[in-house]
C-alpha cells in the first residue's frame, strides 16, 4: 500500500507537468481530464486542451465541455471527426476501443505537432480491459495522473478541495461501450441509447447505463440509486418510451450498475 499522500502525489504532478511543457492535454470533461487541466493551470504551464467530437460522444458532453472552458479559463481547441472515419472500431470488436484510440489520438498528434500529448488515465484504469491503453503507448501518450500513482478516489478529493464543479460528476464513457461486442455500431443505434439514457436522466437518476444487446435494453443503475425506480408508474414510463424508441425488450439489472460490465462477455467473468 503507497505511503505517499495525495498532497505529495499532486506536488509530484506538478513537476512532471513543468518537465512536459508546452504540451496538448485531451479534455473530455470529466473528473481526470478536468482535475489535470487545473493542476496545468496551477502549475503556470504553456499548454493547450483538445477535444475531440465523435458521434460516439453525447452533444450534452460536448456542452458540459464549452462549460468548464468559461469556467476554468483555458486555451482549449475542439476538433471533429465523422463516423465514417471511425472504420475499425465501428465493427465492435473486442478491440474496438484500441481502434476508436488510435484514431482519435492520431487526430490530436497531427494537431500537436512537436508538442507532447497528455491525457488523464488514472491508477484505476489498470484495473480493467483496456485496449485503448496500447494505442496510447504506441502514440507516445503520456499519462502524468498515472505516472504520480493518483487513484480515482484521490483524484475527486482534490477536486474537491480545489473547488471543481466536476468532483462528484458521474463516470463518463462513450456511447460506444453500451452496446454488446461484435454488434455493428450505427448512427441510429447511438441515438437510440443517447436518447434513452437522456430519459433516465430527466427523471432524477445519475450514476447508470442502458445497455444494448440486440434491442434489448438493460439498465444498469447505481446501488444506492436502485429504489428510485421501483416506482411502479416510473417503470411503467420507462418501458414505453425505451419500446417507442425501438427496443423489443426492456429489463433491469438486478446487480446494479459496473462499469465495464460489457466486458464480461470476453473475458468472461461473473459477479463477486
Amino acid at each position: 500500500m503507497s505511503t505517499v499522500t495525495k498532497e505529495e502525489k499532486y506536488s509530484i504532478l506538478l513537476d512532471n507537468l513543468k518537465n512536459l511543457e508546452p504540451f496538448i492535454l485531451a479534455f473530455s470533461g470529466g473528473v481526470d481530464s478536468t482535475f489535470l487541466t487545473a493542476a496545468a493551470l496551477d502549475a503556470e504551464v504553456e499548454f493547450e486542451a483538445v477535444t475531440v467530437n465523435t458521434p460516439f460522444v453525447p452533444q450534452r458532453e460536448i456542452n458540459e465541455i464549452k462549460e468548464l472552458v468559461k469556467e476554468l479559463k483555458f486555451e482549449h481547441r475542439q476538433l471533429d471527426i465523422g463516423l465514417s472515419e471511425l472504420e475499425k472500431a465501428l465493427e465492435n470488436t473486442p478491440e474496438r476501443c484500441y481502434y476508436c484510440k488510435e484514431i482519435i489520438f492520431s487526430k490530436i498528434k497531427e494537431y500537436a505537432g512537436e508538442r507532447e500529448i497528455i491525457e488523464g488515465s488514472n491508477l484505476d484504469d489498470t484495473g480493467d480491459y483496456r485496449p485503448g491503453r496500447k494505442a496510447l503507448k504506441e502514440l507516445k501518450v503520456k499519462s502524468p495522473l498515472l505516472d504520480a500513482g493518483f487513484t480515482k478516489k484521490e483524484i475527486r478529493s482534490l477536486s474537491k478541495k480545489m473547488d471543481l464543479s466536476t468532483w462528484n460528476k458521474a463516470t463518463l464513457s462513450c456511447l460506444a461501450t453500451r452496446i454488446s461486442y461484435n454488434d455493428q455500431i450505427t448512427e441510429e443505434k447511438l441515438e437510440k441509447i443517447y436518447l434513452a439514457e437522456e430519459l433516465l436522466r430527466k427523471n432524477g437518476l445519475i450514476q447508470f447505463r442502458v445497455r444494448d444487446h440486440n434491442n434489448l435494453a438493460r439498465i444498469e443503475i447505481a446501488p444506492q440509486e436502485r429504489s428510485k425506480i421501483l416506482d411502479l408508474n416510473l417503470m411503467d414510463k420507462i418501458h414505453s418510451k425505451l419500446i417507442k424508441l425501438g427496443f423489443q425488450y426492456v429489463t433491469l439489472d438486478l446487480s446494479a450498475y459496473k462499469s465495464g460490465s460489457m466486458n464480461k462477455e470476453i473475458l468472461g467473468v461473473d459477479d463477486e
